[in-house]
């Protein structure tokens, strides 16, 4: 879209008066970064307030699977390959970055196969993927572990900690801690789950428009979101149809529920969801590290102070946090909120604070 009509659809966002103040929310880390690196934010008019919500799968994940991860690799001696974002993230009384300082074999990786390929390359070392992530990544790592079997690596498993995002925001609704009057919805995981698998917020009587990435994607959705909102329109419209079509990617969900089932699963200041998560089959069970590698991680501990888990359900604002800016800032992360660079404390703290 040229520049000349971004600018047009800039105005008519900010110069909009609304009959009343709105809360949207919105659940992707992409969004949250673009929100407030393009500028979109500011042109918000007054009365319409943005949430940041469960939507940094690296935020989400609770202190519990990296206490896990940690475990393991201690009592197996076994190697960590892990995407690079997550090396930083606190578990509850360490990090993979200071367990790696310390001696423990921790891999950055770029993609599953990669780790794969690591376990090829290191047949006497057991080596775990910690499968971190949304419905985007979650067929890479499908058929990794397809991968795996035929070609018979013992020494491969994945730790996963794959979640899905419509029941998350099921959960948030049904809650009602926060008041949500509407739904930026995610771009790419709706590539794979499709529109249709949104329409459950009309039962709610909230409507969503899944959008792009881009200044004018964004300005777009917000405009068609606010309209939805002043007609009193409950409906979930697909913002994104070069990529999202109304079933998703059938393909890619069939390879991710070939491995994959649906399971409870533990996330950061909501708690368990029920159908949130993605636990491995139990014919692939033998890449399981949970249960190849059975452990009793510690208790659970939460950072004295730290409030990312009221963020992700939209309680509090970063600047709320009493850590915020302070003790936690990119190079010194308290929480994942502020490791993550989709994080909304990062995210805000490198293009919003004033």
């Amino acid at each position: 879209m040229n520049r000349e009509l971004t600018k047009k659809l800039a105005t008519i966002l900010k110069k909009r008066k609304l009959s009343k103040n709105f809360n949207i929310m919105e659940v992707c880390g992409t969004h949250t970064v673009e929100f407030f690196k393009s500028g979109v934010k500011e042109l918000f008019p007054e009365g319409l307030r943005l949430i940041d919500g469960p939507g940094c799968p690296v935020c989400v994940t609770a202190n519990s699977f990296l206490d896990r991860a940690i475990t393991i690799a201690r009592e197996y001696n076994a190697t960590i390959a892990t995407f690079g974002d997550m090396l930083k993230v606190p578990s509850s009384y360490s990090s993979l970055a200071k367990e790696k300082a310390k001696g423990m074999d921790v891999q950055i990786v770029y993609s599953p196969l990669d780790a794969l390929t690591l376990a090829k390359e290191n047949s006497s070392r057991e080596v775990i993927f910690l499968s971190v992530g949304f419905e985007t990544t979650a067929p890479s790592e499908a058929l990794t572990i397809l991968e795996a079997k035929k070609n018979n690596i013992k020494n491969f498993s994945l730790l996963s900690c794959n979640k899905l995002t419509p029941p998350a925001v099921e959960a948030l609704i049904n809650s009602g801690e926060v008041k949500i009057d509407g739904f930026i919805l995610p771009g790419h995981v709706s590539t794979i789950t499709g529109r249709a698998a949104w329409d459950f917020i009309t039962k709610y009587n909230k409507p969503g428009i899944i959008s792009g990435f881009e200044a004018h994607d964004l300005i777009t959705g917000v405009i068609e979101l606010l309209d939805m909102l002043e007609s009193g329109e409950n409906s979930v419209k697909n913002g994104y149809k070069i990529a999202v079509k109304e079933e998703g990617n059938k393909k890619a969900q069939e390879i991710i529920f070939s491995v994959f089932e649906k399971a409870p699963s533990e996330w950061r200041g909501i708690g368990m969801i029920p159908d949130s998560g993605l636990a491995i089959k139990e014919e692939f069970s033998f890449f399981d590290a949970e249960k190849k590698f059975p452990v009793t991680p510690p208790p659970v501990k939460e950072h004295a102070g730290c409030r990312c888990g009221d963020l992700l359900r939209g309680v509090i604002t970063p600047p709320e946090c009493p850590l915020f800016g302070k003790a936690c800032v990119p190079e010194n992360a308290i929480g994942p909120c502020m490791v993550s660079s989709e994080g909304p404390c990062s995210a805000y703290y490198k293009y919003w604070r004033k």
